[in-house]
């Protein structure tokens, strides 16, 4: 508000950043229309960040777990792994497979079998810390991923979470099943820099196959004396 009603001032005071200008003396009426416009103007721009803000969550999140998707959480892996190595902490990667999941569709149907999936990322996103994040791989893989921890601290989450799925009996009004998880973890050092998102992804698998071949419903550690195993 402003007793200067020179065309040059207001424009001055619109390209500062001012939304409205009103000169004074002004009819109370007046104001009032204005006051109740930039309320709508508010309004408005209210609502398009609340959608704004929905579509980034729908781009970045698998809908039927509630988990990230892998676009998004190689994004924010690659930025964890820069993080640790600056401040000389460890980045732990957990590829998790359920065991046996193809018979779920196969004996009961692929409903059920998505809210088996849905119960399982609920049962992951109520396990991990606020500065950890996890993420559906596709199928019935999940990847959590553990920031600022140790082995011990990562082979202990681990087993809790399988303990945690072999546990829980999935049931909705139709079917019930129990289930077990096999788990390869694979732990990144502050001083491997060789290490980006995608290859600790592929030591966690080669650790999830290992889990598989010696006997399922277990976690297995990757051995990283053997190298980085090839892209593909």
């Amino acid at each position: 508000m402003s007793a200067n009603s020179k065309t040059e001032d207001i424009v001055r005071g619109l390209d500062a950043g001012a939304d409205d200008y009103v000169v004074k003396p002004f009819q109370v009426m007046e104001l009032l229309a204005r006051v109740r416009s930039q309320l709508r103007n508010k309004d408005i721009n209210d609502s398009l960040k609340k959608a704004n803000d929905r579509l980034k969550e729908l781009i970045d999140i698998d809908d039927l777990t509630g988990l990230f998707n892998m676009r998004s959480l190689y994004k924010r892996l690659d930025f964890e792994l820069e993080r640790a190595r600056r401040y000389n902490r460890q980045v732990c990667v957990i590829m998790m497979d359920l065991d046996h999941f193809k018979k779920v569709n196969d004996h009961n149907d692929h409903l059920f079998g998505s809210f088996v999936l849905g119960q399982v990322g609920r049962i992951i996103r109520e396990n991990i810390r606020k500065v950890d994040f996890a993420a559906r791989y596709g199928g019935d893989e999940f990847l959590v991923v553990l920031t600022e921890i140790n082995l011990d601290g990562a082979k202990t989450f681990a087993n809790r979470l399988r303990t945690r799925i072999a546990g829980t009996h999935f049931k909705n009004e139709l079917y019930e099943i129990d289930l077990t998880a096999s788990l390869g973890l694979a732990i990144a050092n502050p001083n491997a820099a060789d290490v980006d998102a995608r290859a600790l992804v592929r030591l966690a698998d080669r650790a999830l196959y290992e889990a598989k071949e010696n006997g399922r419903n277990r976690v297995e550690v990757c051995d990283c004396t053997k190298g980085l195993p090839p892209a593909g």
